[in-house]
């Protein structure tokens, strides 16, 4: 897992595909469990992804591509439907998010002991699912300019073409997202879009990993492979010693 060295007191990285009991075209670290991989390995999967982090399990959000936000008290092995954020301020409760080309976005804020997980992919980035994640945060204590915030591996804007339309659209909800791929084509640039976004609400520092999913093939990604697996980004409160 690459760590994404949030402050102390907070756990938190990214998975890579290596590591994990999962067969072709899924190997091996597949997390995903809508991607017509078997269950058991799945589940075995997320048991060693569960081990890293020293929890019993960690939860993680059905994932609609929409901006709704769930506060989690507890990790459960059901996924928390209709959601594609996490939030807790509970310690030893892990969260994560599942993506192959989309952001996951981690946001901790230590003062306060709060800490969320967000799904960003262009849909949920132009609903505002970046900006419920901080409320529901600050809902449960945090402080917007307390906050750390972490964009991680994603489709980057070389790769990521769309329609002319599409990016304009995309740019007219959040602007600065409109990008040009390596070819000339029109692209978005979703973490360009994230920092803007994060940093609109007043968070503290946010840091761009600036791995692409596409270009990198320790990573799962949708758009270079089609059926493939999922990769997490995950984030905890370390127990208050």
């Amino acid at each position: 897992m690459i760590d994404a060295r949030l402050p102390a007191g907070i756990r938190g990285g990214f998975t890579t595909r290596a590591g994990g009991v999962s067969r072709p075209p899924w190997h091996e670290l597949n997390l995903g469990s809508h991607v017509g991989d078997d269950p058991d390995a799945v589940a075995a999967n997320r048991r060693l992804l569960a081990g890293c982090l020293g929890v019993p399990r960690v939860g993680f959000p059905e994932q609609i591509h929409g901006a709704e936000v769930a506060v989690v008290t507890a990790p459960r092995a059901e996924e928390f439907t209709g959601v594609d954020s996490l939030v807790t301020a509970e310690a030893g409760v892990g969260i994560g998010v599942l993506v192959a080309d989309c952001m996951p976005v981690l946001l901790a804020d230590p003062a306060n002991r709060v800490v969320g997980v967000a799904h960003a992919g262009r849909r949920g980035l132009a609903a505002g699912v970046l900006q419920n994640t901080i409320a529901a945060m600050v809902g449960l204590g945090a402080e917007s300019d307390r906050i750390t915030a972490v964009v991680g591996p994603a489709v980057c804007g070389r790769c990521y073409e769309v329609p002319a339309e599409m990016r304009a659209a995309v740019d007219a909800a959040v602007p600065g997202t409109a990008a040009t791929t390596d070819r000339g084509t029109p692209s978005l640039d979703l973490s360009k879009g994230a920092v803007s976004v994060i940093k609109a609400t007043g968070v503290a520092e946010v840091r761009v990993v600036g791995i692409c999913t596409v270009e990198d093939d320790r990573f799962y990604s949708y758009r270079r492979d089609g059926e493939t697996g999922r990769f997490a980004g995950v984030v905890m409160l370390a127990d208050d010693d």
